[in-house]
């Protein structure tokens, strides 16, 4: 069931939870075998591949209804390049002619078939030294969807909801979906996450689709590619089963950037969000904030109102003048402190300060399509007079409705300032991947600790779980995790077991292994240099080193400049297991490999874990990482 949702409302086109639904989730994507069977090639390249719960999600129906609709938006990939099938005979529909049916096909069989939309590493390389002009990956877009049966016009009816940002816009429309469906509204949820390894999540984590690399990239000659890439089929994947579903309003996160996103197809959204500004993706959108924001801001659509929260003032005017260049109204919001004045205090089902931030956005696109929907019950506006700030209007401050406030209070976000107590173990899971997010995360982390209850006197150990991928500077990000003060930091690709074989979800070629753990190798290095730079006879004698919080179990005796604590694993299961130390009472796996634990640190560290009364666990620095821990610290959100 779907976070948040009440039991009558599942996800269709999420993660298929029951056996039927994911036997017609392997029949589908059988018929994208049938395509390629029929001398289908695939030429350009494309993002990284699926995670089970990286689909389009919607919210409503049985999940029997569910597996009907995606069977027939799935039959897009049926489109094959035997010929351009005339517009009128295809529109509207989902496939132009039969295709082969795979009835025995399963699902891991399904996914590995998605998997084929994957670009090869070295390939990928090659290309991404040679990318075309990205207006024409809009145009193949566009291509795409004439091919799969649907116009750029059929997806005005969806009443979309368009957000884009570094920062939070996931939580955004987390926050804005929950709100909109506690007024009985049907909606649809396309989720997006950004990151350039792509691997297995359980379905709560929604990496839906997990864009992984670049949903901005295309090909040179979109005429010959018989499929589209992996992120562009989800992509129209969600739309056809949007309509198929007949939902009242969809949610659309952007992958990567915004003027040049396979989303941005989109031509009437009913309004546009745009969430903090980081830098994120450096080789796809620039490597300032004023570049980056250039990117964001190419959403925007003449006449449609857009809302963005307070930013950097050179970001900011950015976005004002891209605004005013296409006659897109650009408001700012105000602080969420202005929407609770003269009411109560607004709960959030997110924790962590900076999801204010995030809420105060959500509020404001909510009400925004309630009003251009001419719906009731919106929101009484407070007495204020308007008012501009870095030559921006406030968007108006009104008072938060029941619906919205039940519906922040209801929003859920997996693998997003969540926690896990089990036992002497608590996970602490957030998969901030920016420095600006990395930020929020530690003081989230350090909150969170000096709010837990110790049950018994005793030594504590924390321990830093942390993957990194893409161009992103682990350096850095490790360096913001420090005043954490970790007793152990581990590092792992985002591979939940060595041989993925058995698992489809952990497929991914856009990278090869020798990478994946020669970066995990990197990350260590860092961490050691940063753990040289900070050492001091002071940290070592200090049993805390933040007051009020808990003690921190210190290591056997070491000198001040050693750096034995850390450690590499081949995946995350064995990371896991040598954390827990069978200690959790759902993460129980089979006895590890002989000689798993056979170093030294990991030796001498199993026998600290194995006494300390708690254990704290910071998974952080990819969402990728974070979903594949939750595969399995909660498996049942993959079955």
């Amino acid at each position: 069931m779907a976070p948040g949702a009440c039991p009558a409302q599942t996800w269709a086109g999420g993660l298929p939870r029951t056996r039927m639904a994911r036997a017609s989730w392997a029949q589908l994507v059988g018929r994208a075998r049938g395509a390629r069977r029929g001398g289908a090639r695939r030429a350009g390249w494309g993002e990284p591949g699926p995670a089970p719960a990286e689909r389009a999600a919607i919210r409503a129906g049985t999940m029997s209804q569910a597996a009907s609709h995606l069977r027939a938006a799935l039959s897009l990939a049926a489109v094959s390049a035997r010929g351009a099938t005339s517009r009128g005979a295809a529109r509207r529909r989902l496939s132009a002619w039969p295709v082969p049916q795979e009835p025995s096909m399963e699902y891991q069989d399904a996914v590995r078939m998605l998997n084929t939309l994957q670009t090869n590493a070295g390939y990928l390389e090659q290309v991404k030294r040679q990318r075309g002009d990205p207006q024409t990956q809009l145009e193949a877009m566009e291509q795409y969807l004439a091919r799969s049966g649907l116009q750029v016009e059929d997806l005005d009816g969806l009443n979309i909801i368009h957000v884009t940002g570094t920062k939070g816009k996931g939580s955004t429309c987390a926050f804005t979906e929950c709100i909109l469906r506690s007024y009985g509204l049907k909606t649809g949820f396309f989720r997006c996450v950004s990151g350039s390894a792509s691997t297995g999540s359980p379905s709560a984590l929604s990496y839906s689709p997990s864009t992984s690399g670049a949903s901005t990239t295309g090909w040179r000659r979109p005429s010959c590619v018989s499929m589209p890439p992996y992120f562009r089929f989800l992509t129209l994947m969600a739309f056809h089963v949007f309509l198929q579903e007949k939902v009242d309003l969809a949610v659309v996160e952007v992958g990567i950037g915004g003027a040049y996103d396979c989303t941005n197809i989109i031509r009437k959204p009913v309004v546009c969000g745009v969430s903090s500004l980081g830098i994120d993706h450096t080789s796809l959108l620039g490597d300032t904030l004023e570049k980056i924001a250039w990117q964001k801001g190419g959403i925007f659509k003449q006449g449609v109102p857009a809302f963005t929260v307070l930013q950097p003032e050179g970001p900011l005017a950015v976005l004002r003048d891209r605004a005013q260049q296409i006659s897109c109204p650009l408001y700012l919001c105000p602080p969420l402190e202005a929407l609770e004045e003269g009411g109560p205090p607004l709960t959030l089902g997110l924790e962590g300060e900076h999801q204010r931030s995030n809420a105060a956005l959500a509020l404001q696109l909510a009400r925004c399509w309630l009003q251009q929907q001419d719906h009731q019950g919106a929101g009484e506006l407070k007495a204020s007079r308007p008012s501009l700030l870095w030559q921006l209007p406030l968007a108006p401050t009104f008072q938060p409705t029941s619906h919205m406030q039940l519906g922040l209070r209801n929003t859920e976000w997996p693998g997003r300032t969540q926690v896990l107590r089990r036992g002497p173990l608590t996970w602490y899971l957030d998969g901030a991947h920016t420095s600006n997010s990395v930020q929020a995360c530690v003081r989230w982390f350090r909150q969170a600790l000096q709010g837990s209850q110790r049950l018994s006197a005793g030594p504590e150990v924390r321990v830093l779980l942390f993957n990194s991928t893409g161009d992103r500077d682990s350096a850095a990000l490790l360096k913001l995790l420090q005043p954490c003060q970790f007793d152990y930091a581990v590092f792992c690709p985002n591979l939940t077991e060595v041989a993925s074989t058995g698992s489809a979800d952990q497929q991914n070629f856009t990278v090869t292994l020798d990478h994946v753990l020669l970066r995990c190798l990197e990350h260590q290095q860092h961490w050691n240099r940063l753990d040289e730079e900070q050492a001091s006879p002071d940290l070592w004698s200090s049993p805390s080193l933040e007051p009020g919080g808990p003690a921190s179990l210190l290591l056997a005796p070491r000198p001040p400049h050693s750096c034995a604590s850390s450690l590499v694993f081949s995946c995350i299961s064995h990371a896991l297991q040598w954390i827990s130390q069978g200690r959790d009472p759902v993460f129980q796996p089979p006895r590890p490999p002989r000689g798993l634990f056979a170093h030294p640190v990991a030796a001498s560290g199993a026998s600290v874990l194995q006494e300390a009364v708690a254990i704290h666990v910071l998974v952080t620095g990819s969402l990728h990482l974070v979903g594949g821990v939750l595969k399995l610290l909660e498996p049942s959100l993959s079955q």
